[in-house]
Formats: C-alpha cells, sequence, structure tokens
C-alpha cells in the first residue's frame, strides 16, 4: 500500500475529479463517486476484490442507516406540498409577524417548510405567495426572493430530516437528535443573515413581482386548507421523538433504564419517528383524495428519494475506501497538530459545493471524507455534521439548480441574482459557521 503522503495526495486528486467530472461536464455523481472510489481504491494498494468489498458494504451499509428516513422523509414533503399544509404553516406565519413584515413571513416560513422538503420544491410551492407578497406590500421582488431562499435554504443543509445532513449523520456516527437541536440553533442566525442581507442589499434592485393571482386567490385554489396544528404536527412529531430518544439515552438516564427508556428509544428512532410523521401527514389528506395520496403522491415521493438514495450509497462507498487507506494513520502522526479543527469539513464542503453545485453531493462527499478522520482530529460528529452543512450552502451560483430556480422564479436577471441571491449564500454559510464555533465552546 502507498504511504500516507501520496494517499493523501490522491485523495486531493480524486476530489478534484470528482468537482470537475460533476461540475464541468455535469456527469452522474452517483456514476462519478463509485467510479472514483474503484479508481482511489486501487491507486492505493488495495487488492481489487477488497476495493469490490469496499464499495459494496460502504454502499450498502449506508442505506441500511438511513434509508428508510430519507424515503419516509420525501414522501411526507410531498403530502405537505400536495396537501396545502405548507401554505397552511405560512398563513400562519404571516398572521403572527404581519404582512407588512412579508419578508420576515417568508424567511421564517422557508425555515419551516425545508425541514422536510427540499428547498428547490419548498421554494416552488411558496413561490406564488410569495409574489402575491411583494405586490401587496410594495416590495421588491428580490427582497422578497432573496428572505424566503435563504430561510429554505438553512435548515435544507443542516437540520434533519432532509436527506443530506442525514446521510452525514449517519456517516459520521453523530446522534441525530444532538443534530437535529444543534442544526436548528445554527439555522436560526444563518436564515436571519439572509434576511438582514435581503432587506439592506438586495432591496436596491427594484423588480417587479408578475403574479396571475393574487393572495386571496391562491389560498382560495386550494379550497379549505389543513388546520394550522395538523399542518405542523407532521414536522413537529417526529423532531420531538427523536429528540426524545437522545435525552433518554443520556449517560444520566433521565427516564431510568426500563420499559419506558426502550420504548422512547424506540419511537424515536429515525425510522420509527419519520415513519410515524408518514402516517400522521395521512391525516391531512380529505377522504376523496386518500387513495390518490397512497398511491399516486407516495410513489412520487419514493422516485424523488430514489436519486439522494444512490448517490448517498455512493458517498458511503468512498467513505469506505477511504476509511481502508493510510490517511487516518498519516494525519494523526503528522497534522492532528495543525489545529484546523471545525473549519476542515467546512472547508472542504464549500470548495466542493462551489466547485459542483450540488449542496447534497458536497455534504455526502464531505461526511465520506471526514468519517475516518473525526476520531483523530478530535471533532465532535454533531458539530461536524452541521459544519458541513453550512459548507454546503458557500456559494450558490449558475452551477446549482436552487440558483435558477430562485432567480427565474422570481424574475431576477441573472446579474442580478449573483448580485444579491449569491452573496446572500456566501454571507449565510459564513454566519452558520460562526454560530457552530460558539456551540463547540458549550459542546463536548
Amino acid at each position: 500500500m502507498v504511504s500516507g503522503v501520496v494517499a493523501l495526495l490522491l485523495l486531493l486528486l480524486a476530489v478534484i475529479l470528482i468537482i470537475i467530472l460533476t461540475g464541468r461536464y455535469k456527469m452522474n455523481a452517483f456514476l462519478v463517486l463509485i467510479g472514483v472510489s474503484f479508481v482511489f481504491g486501487l491507486l492505493i494498494g488495495l487488492k481489487p476484490l477488497d476495493v469490490i468489498a469496499g464499495i459494496k458494504n460502504g454502499f450498502g451499509g449506508t442505506l441500511t442507516n438511513i434509508g428508510i428516513v430519507i424515503v419516509a422523509g420525501t414522501i411526507m414533503g410531498t403530502i405537505l406540498e400536495k396537501t396545502g399544509a405548507a401554505l397552511s404553516m405560512t398563513q400562519a406565519i404571516l398572521k403572527l409577524v404581519g404582512k407588512s413584515r412579508a419578508p420576515l413571513a417568508m424567511n421564517v416560513a422557508g425555515y419551516i417548510v425545508s425541514i422536510p422538503v427540499f428547498c428547490d420544491s419548498g421554494y416552488v410551492i411558496l413561490n406564488p405567495l410569495n409574489k402575491a407578497l411583494a405586490k401587496e406590500s410594495g416590495i421588491s421582488m428580490a427582497v422578497m426572493a432573496v428572505a424566503l431562499s435563504t430561510g429554505l435554504y438553512a435548515t435544507h443543509t443542516m437540520v434533519p430530516p432532509t436527506p443530506g445532513p442525514i446521510a452525514a449523520a449517519s456517516a459520521l456516527g453523530a446522534d441525530l437528535g444532538k443534530v437535529i437541536l444543534l442544526g436548528l440553533i445554527a439555522a436560526i442566525p444563518a436564515s436571519l443573515a439572509g434576511l438582514l442581507w435581503a432587506t439592506k442589499f438586495a432591496k436596491r434592485y427594484e423588480i417587479e413581482p408578475e403574479i396571475h393571482e393574487t393572495y386571496s386567490e391562491i389560498v382560495k385554489k386550494f379550497g379549505k386548507l389543513p388546520g394550522t396544528f395538523l399542518s405542523f404536527l407532521p414536522i413537529v412529531l417526529p423532531i420531538a421523538l427523536i429528540l426524545l430518544k437522545s435525552v433518554a439515552e443520556f449517560p444520566s438516564k433521565p427516564f431510568g433504564d426500563g420499559g419506558f427508556r426502550i420504548f422512547l428509544s424506540f419511537i424515536g428512532d429515525p425510522v420509527t419517528a419519520l415513519i410515524i410523521g408518514v402516517l400522521v401527514s395521512l391525516l391531512l389528506v380529505q377522504k376523496g383524495e386518500l387513495k390518490n395520496a397512497i398511491s399516486g403522491w407516495m410513489g412520487e415521493g419514493i422516485k424523488e428519494s430514489a436519486i439522494i438514495l444512490v448517490i448517498t450509497g455512493a458517498g458511503g462507498s468512498f467513505g469506505q475506501i477511504i476509511k481502508a487507506s493510510p490517511i487516518t494513520e498519516f494525519i494523526k502522526t503528522n497534522m492532528a497538530g495543525m489545529q484546523l479543527g471545525i473549519f476542515l469539513p467546512f472547508i472542504i464542503s464549500a470548495a466542493l459545493k462551489t466547485a459542483q453545485g450540488s449542496s447534497t453531493v458536497a455534504i455526502v462527499t464531505t461526511a465520506g471524507i471526514m468519517a475516518p478522520l473525526l476520531q483523530t482530529l478530535g471533532l465532535d460528529p454533531a458539530l461536524t455534521t452541521i459544519a458541513i452543512g453550512a459548507g454546503s450552502m458557500v456559494v450558490s451560483h449558475a452551477n446549482d439548480s436552487y440558483f435558477w430556480v430562485v432567480s427565474q422564479f422570481s424574475g431576477m436577471p441573472v446579474n442580478i441574482a449573483y448580485k444579491a441571491y449569491t452573496s446572500a449564500t456566501a454571507i449565510e454559510g459564513a454566519v452558520a459557521f460562526i454560530a457552530i464555533l460558539i456551540l463547540s465552546l458549550f459542546v463536548h
């Protein structure tokens, strides 16, 4: 097998190759990650059969841990979209903060909706409402677009059950309840930084919203929207159950060591909690639509989750091959004293994100790289997970599908989108990392 220095150089070349193939040449991330895993494994001197075994074990092991969770989370997001529950949650927030604070309302709505719903989908769902509010309030669409998009982005990258953070938490062996709690905390200043950037900087760009429906017409289109409590329940309940499991398993054993603790650990397992979330989300479906929801909507959610599953599994394969390399030992003896700390996963993720565009690919790939190094570097798995998520926000530009969703749906010309939105994602990611640094003072 090659030396640690050579293995590290080969890993650097492998990451650059992933960036070029997925970013510049738009190759499928699954094929790239699997292909690079083969090449990297053979180049570092692993036996061919060991390379195949590592790729299989990494892929299967990753999906064993989080496959069901990803599928369930995607199904739940689809049901929230189809039933109008996302709109109901937004209405509740509007009532709380008032239409005069429309950017704040949409920022908060994005923060909540993107916990189970992909940020791309969340933006599309909330865009008509965002435009209608911009028209009614007289606020530039640039402000409203940046406020909504950054709210969505914060939780999408740092808070499970979004697939990226779940995949990272699994790869790094992080407690999911802890990741959710820390992610929710770090996402607040990140989201608000995006809002501040929108209201102070993006307001210089006047963009008139093109609307086909008023706010009232959008609400009427769904007929009777689900109630606020039921709309929030599929999101809040699984998170609460997962957090309870984490508390129950504290070393101090606050709930004892008997049947109740076992029960909390069972219902708070991410698989159980997300399946409960899916079942609860069916309460949002009208009786006439229930059959369609079970067969059609759930099918859509499963199809949407497929690409995330295969990319996540491929990232696990890459991580398994890295784990079998001499890199861990090399870092332990030569690089641990550099004290990059939590900045290392952040900067790797940011570099991958900026280069190839996908936050999920950046998160999965960085988690695979960091997993074998955590113990050596002395990093907390949960903090590392959200640091990777924070890095995956920096920056969203033309190679990111979300950039085009935000710019095209809001009517922002590309040059303005770069100035108002891309810059906002850089600020948002940096503020998230500062929040993580502060959290690291209290989390061990």
